[in-house]
């Protein structure tokens, strides 16, 4: 008992010493750390919401979601694309990311559902809505639509995670010295590997640089280290399974080089979304709504397009690359 003791003792004291060289927060996120922000905030049920909009107000109205750590920028060159084509659209922080508060609470299903509900609420936005979600982001859609499908008229999954969850390291769920192990281990090479979600992460020098400006507010590795506990070993499939049940045009798009979540999970997304349409981008890896921008949009674009003036209950089921 007394060698477990003295062990767990001097992972503590690791722990903390490599916190304190490594971990990259070292602001609170307030108001004034937020005037460097674009768009506007929202005070939500569980803290406030970054978000922005573009496009007339007449538009067919779009949510982009982002996935598990990169915030809103990571749909830039969609955001823009759909705005100018003539989409009211709106894309925001999930909590934990970007410019939204990292709030001490669970990291689940039921917090990100809330925080896109409420935030439709507070657009206004009560029916008629295209989600799309990337990676992560796809299974919040996907809950979401299957939480509340009158409200929604598409939703559309770019790479998403998909399968089943992985586990998160034993040492990083221990008592105590858990998240100091995480924020001084995990955390500090985030940024750096958001490379590996690109085909050619040559084409995008500033990309790391971008990810930091997020890190330095307290609160960002605990909200990664429990989202990715709530969800261990969840099954995303099961979410698409159900989200079929809402029966809403789908749209599946899928960089063929994906490294993070491999092209081959396709099939498992397709079988639990029956007529889903698909489709698959050659020369890209997890972010081709990025790296092959001039096949991802007309695609995005034709397709919300199609059920904007279509019935909410029409579906396809076109599968070819690009």
């Amino acid at each position: 008992m007394r060698r477990l003791l003295m062990a767990l003792l001097a992972l503590i004291v690791i722990g903390a010493l490599t916190l304190r060289v490594r971990n990259p927060e070292s602001r609170d996120l307030d108001d004034a750390a937020r005037r460097a922000a674009p768009g506007k905030f929202a005070r939500l049920t569980d803290g406030i919401t970054h978000y922005e909009l573009a496009g007339p107000d007449s538009g067919a109205r779009v949510v982009l979601v982002h996935g598990f750590s990169v915030p809103a920028y990571i749909w830039d060159s969609t955001f823009v694309a759909l705005s100018g084509a003539g989409f009211r659209v709106a894309r925001y922080d999930v909590f934990g990311r970007g410019w939204s508060d990292r709030p001490d609470a669970p990291y689940d299903r039921t917090m990100y559902n809330r925080q896109l509900g409420e935030l439709l609420d507070t657009l206004g936005w009560r029916s008629d809505v295209h989600l799309v979600g990337l990676s992560a982001g796809g299974p919040i859609v996907a809950s979401y639509a299957t939480q509340d499908p009158t409200r929604i008229r598409s939703f559309t999954l770019v790479d998403p995670a998909a399968g089943t969850a992985g586990d998160v390291p034993a040492v990083f769920q221990w008592p105590l010295v858990g998240g100091f192990l995480w924020q001084g281990i995990a955390v500090p090479t985030m940024a750096d590997g958001q490379a590996s979600d690109f085909n050619e992460p040559t084409r995008w020098p500033d990309w790391a640089d971008k990810y930091r400006v997020q890190q330095q507010y307290r609160g960002f590795g605990r909200a990664l280290l429990r989202t990715a506990i709530a969800q261990r070993g969840m099954s995303f499939d099961s979410i698409f399974t159900q989200a079929a049940a809402a029966k809403r045009p789908s749209l599946l798009i899928w960089g063929i080089d994906d490294k993070t979540v491999p092209i081959a999970r396709s099939e498992g997304v397709r079988q639990a979304l029956p007529g889903i349409e698909y489709h698959a981008i050659e020369r890209a890896g997890h972010l081709p709504h990025i790296e092959r921008a001039d096949a991802v949009n007309p695609i995005l674009i034709d397709f919300l397009r199609r059920h904007s003036a279509a019935p909410p209950d029409s579906a396809g089921g076109a599968t070819r690359p690009q």
